[in-house]
């Protein structure tokens, strides 16, 4: 089972719905999400926010956080994720910003990346990468990494909820 089919099953036992702003992956992270039989059930949608505007005026980010540190931010994508998930009224959101090169960006490096979910409690989580390869590795990897970042957020709370179920034990 690929982890964007164990994701879907997770959120569909759960009841939960998905949903995705992706700026370096291009719509890479809903493609594999969507090449997953039945995974309407779960997946709401997508915003592919290639322009920084997009990022401001669709999801919600910071307008001066982008003016001060562009859109290849753990910030950014923390809102990112959370203005995705408000606007497609998903439980979860998830989101990639980065550099896949071949050029920098905003004064970072090709392979500088950073995925992040945000989750029904509203708060996040970011992770920072720094991926080696072509365009096309750092895209990929960025998607694998963007989808087991959920997979541990699902687990986490999973155990939280068990033990707020157990009195806390």
């Amino acid at each position: 089972m690929t982890e964007a089919a164990a994701v879907l099953a997770v959120l569909a036992e759960r009841g939960q719905t998905l949903a995705v702003a992706e700026s370096l992956t291009g719509g890479l992270v809903a493609a594999e999400l969507t090449s997953v039989p039945g995974a309407s059930k779960v997946f709401r949608g997508s915003v592919t926010a290639y322009a920084t505007t997009l990022k401001r005026d669709v999801l919600g980010v910071d307008g001066a956080l982008l003016a001060e540190c562009g859109a290849v931010d753990p910030r950014v994508a923390s809102q990112m994720a959370a203005g995705v998930r408000d606007l497609m009224g998903a439980d979860w959101g998830l989101a990639t910003t980065g550099v896949a090169g071949p050029e920098p960006q905003d004064g970072r490096p090709v392979g500088t990346v950073y995925v992040s979910v945000a989750g029904p409690a509203g708060a996040g989580k970011v992770a920072a990468l720094r991926l080696n390869g072509d365009r096309g590795e750092i895209r990929r990897e960025s998607v694998r990494s963007v989808l087991e970042l959920l997979v541990e957020e699902l687990r986490e709370n999973a155990r939280a909820q068990d033990t707020e179920q157990n009195g806390g034990n």
